[in-house]
């Protein structure tokens, strides 16, 4: 099977960062599907792992963790899929990954692919739609009130891949008002788009324009990126005993100023469950389900702002060249082999 890999961990200009290969079809075990991609997005990890981690001796790292296709083939034990069915999903970070054009992947982690998108508008979705699921329901439990606080969330870095479809899921299906941050003109546009209710700068201080809102302090902050820049404005602004989340990875992270707002934080990684097995690890295939009801309902929408042809290395290091560069809006998606 054609696939999209490499061996040495680098920086993307290397002529060897992303090489089309040829690679033997892989064979599903008792909970696999085998899964014929036909589209995949690109996604933060993508580049965070080829920058740091090379392949094991004598193989080659696949990267992607997000894909569309059909089901080729399943294994013994599986029980809610057949050959033929419409998939999709955001993988596992313990497996190789989605670009190559045949995929094994367990099937409590995968839900069935959006009847009303294109392959390309529904591979926008699975990883983003997972990671801001679980931070907002799961992590700091945005259905819970906190007491004094405003029923309010900010999104730091709205108008990336999870702050685009995390406005959408506060909108669907909570009563919060959504707060989100943007820079540029087109943006701003892209998050009051999808519903924000609030837009502010996060070149600028984001405790006295959240002030400036009159809302007053937010019960709920979920970070996206640069929370390294962003936090002491953050223990500045959130209400007392509100609830903090990060997905980013900054070198250090002081919390201790947090402690006189006796704030919580949570940490989001979408990979957890696969990797460690988790009992409830269904509920990923679960929420996928859940999200593709509400795009066929017209209650959110695919993220999708660009399309590559084909999948192959050529277009994948555009790609992770644009991520890289911190411009990106919306999901980047490539189609077909």
């Amino acid at each position: 099977m054609k696939a999209v890999a490499y061996k040495t961990a680098g920086a993307i200009d290397r002529e060897d960062s992303l090489l089309d290969v040829e690679l033997d079809d892989p064979t599903p075990g008792p909970r696999d599907l085998l899964v014929e991609v036909a589209a995949v997005s690109v996604n933060p990890v993508d580049t965070k792992v080829r920058r740091r981690a090379g392949a094991e001796p004598g193989q080659w790292a696949v990267l992607g963790w997000d894909a569309v296709g059909r089901v080729a083939a399943a294994g013994a034990e599986v029980r809610g899929f057949k050959p033929g069915d419409a998939v999709f999903y955001a993988g596992s970070l313990a497996r190789p990954g989605s670009n190559s054009q045949l995929h094994l992947v367990d099937e409590r982690i995968v839900g069935h692919k959006p009847k009303s998108l294109s392959d390309a508008e529904a591979a926008a979705l699975p990883l983003t739609s997972i990671t801001a699921w679980e931070m907002l329901f799961d992590r700091i439990d945005v259905r819970r009130p906190v007491a004094g606080g405003a029923n309010a969330l900010l999104i730091v870095g709205g108008a990336g891949g999870v702050g685009s479809i995390a406005i959408q899921l506060a909108r669907a299906l909570t009563g919060l008002t959504v707060i989100a941050t943007a820079s540029r003109p087109e943006t701003v546009a892209w998050v009051k788009s999808l519903g924000a209710h609030h837009v502010i700068d996060h070149r600028k201080p984001l405790a006295a324009q959240v002030a400036a809102l009159g809302l007053g302090a937010p019960s709920f902050v979920f970070s996206t990126t640069q929370t390294r820049l962003h936090l002491a404005e953050i223990v500045e602004l959130i209400a007392p005993q509100g609830r903090f989340g990060l997905i980013d990875d900054p070198e250090t992270l002081d919390v201790l100023p947090f402690k006189r707002k006796a704030v919580s934080i949570h940490w989001e990684l979408m990979f957890t469950r696969p990797i460690f097995q988790t009992p409830d690890m269904d509920e990923q295939g679960k929420l996928l389900d859940e999200v593709a009801r509400l795009v066929d309902a017209g209650r959110i929408r695919t993220t999708l702002t660009e399309v590559m042809r084909p999948i192959d290395a050529a277009n994948l290091k555009t790609a992770h060249a644009l991520l890289e560069s911190g411009k990106a809006c919306g999901k980047i998606v490539l189609e077909g082999f």
